[in-house]
């Protein structure tokens, strides 16, 4: 299976060339019709971009000619974003409940998703030192956590008690790693080293596999946005915390939440009628 986070290979693993010229517009579907079926529509768009910027770059240096000419990228609607139901948070509230060094971690990555929505490479890039906390990212005393966004801007975001918690539980098992000394915070089991998005964005859909919920990194920020939207949250502090520079981001995430609002107003609104 394709790593998640990377271009997964299309073709035999023979060498790149001249083995490019094997690659046909079946491949490329079939590799679309594997994201789709296992990652959200957007992801499989930004992917199936991402890969026809690559041939169009082949195409002028190699002269080969680009499999996807005729091809079209796959259409991403406009359906609410996916929240988490009760009953799934619920699940992944029981994940991970052992005490070795991977399920700390791993509880410690999920909930800090749960309670941030942080983007997932801004999650692999946190930083944790802790002999200095002036170049540590992470104040559990604060209860904050600085990240690294878009364009380089860095911004502090709060976590919730029950991270906190089990962030705690992680650095504690941390400190007896080999690789402690590393300010990558996310280590590896055993000698490996720090886990990079793809390892992440793995670990987080294996959670998920072992739970029952469909999990992937950037469901998280969609949960993250809808509650706060949902619960009264001003846009501008969400803006602020999400790291967006433009509205543009609040009307897709403020759909879910606009309808779930509605939805509870039914009954206030329409009850003297009858």
């Amino acid at each position: 299976m394709p790593r998640a986070g990377s271009l997964p290979r299309i073709c035999s693993p023979r060498p790149i060339r001249p083995g490019w010229g094997e690659v046909g517009a079946a491949d490329v579907r079939r590799w679309v019709a594997w994201l789709l079926g296992r990652y959200s529509e957007a992801y499989a768009y930004q992917q199936y971009r991402s890969l026809q910027q690559f041939f169009r770059w082949l195409a002028v240096e190699e002269d080969v000619a680009s499999p996807m000419a005729k091809l079209r990228p796959p259409k991403v609607t406009g359906k609410p974003v996916p929240f988490f139901s009760s009953v799934e948070l619920s699940k992944l509230g029981r994940c991970c409940p052992g005490n070795s060094f991977d399920d700390r971690r791993n509880a410690a990555v999920l909930a800090l998703f749960l309670a941030t929505g942080i983007r997932m490479s801004e999650l692999a890039a946190i930083r944790y030192c802790g002999d200095d906390p002036g170049c540590s990212d992470v104040d559990l005393e604060a209860r904050a956590i600085k990240v690294r966004g878009k364009g380089g801007r860095d911004r502090i975001v709060k976590i919730s008690h029950e991270a906190a918690r089990r962030l705690d539980r992680y650095l504690r098992v941390r400190s007896r790693h080999e690789l402690a000394y590393r300010p990558e915070l996310w280590l590896g089991a055993g000698n490996r080293g720090p886990l990079d998005r793809s390892g992440i964005c793995q670990l987080v859909v294996r959670r998920g596999q072992e739970c029952g919920v469909r999990l992937y990194p950037h469901r998280f920020r969609h949960h993250f946005s809808h509650t706060w939207l949902d619960r009264g949250g001003a846009e501008g502090d969400l803006m602020e915390l999400n790291g967006w520079v433009s509205p543009q981001m609040l009307i897709r995430y403020g759909a879910s939440a606009r309808g779930a609002r509605a939805r509870r107003s039914y009954d206030r609104v329409m009850n003297d009628l009858h």
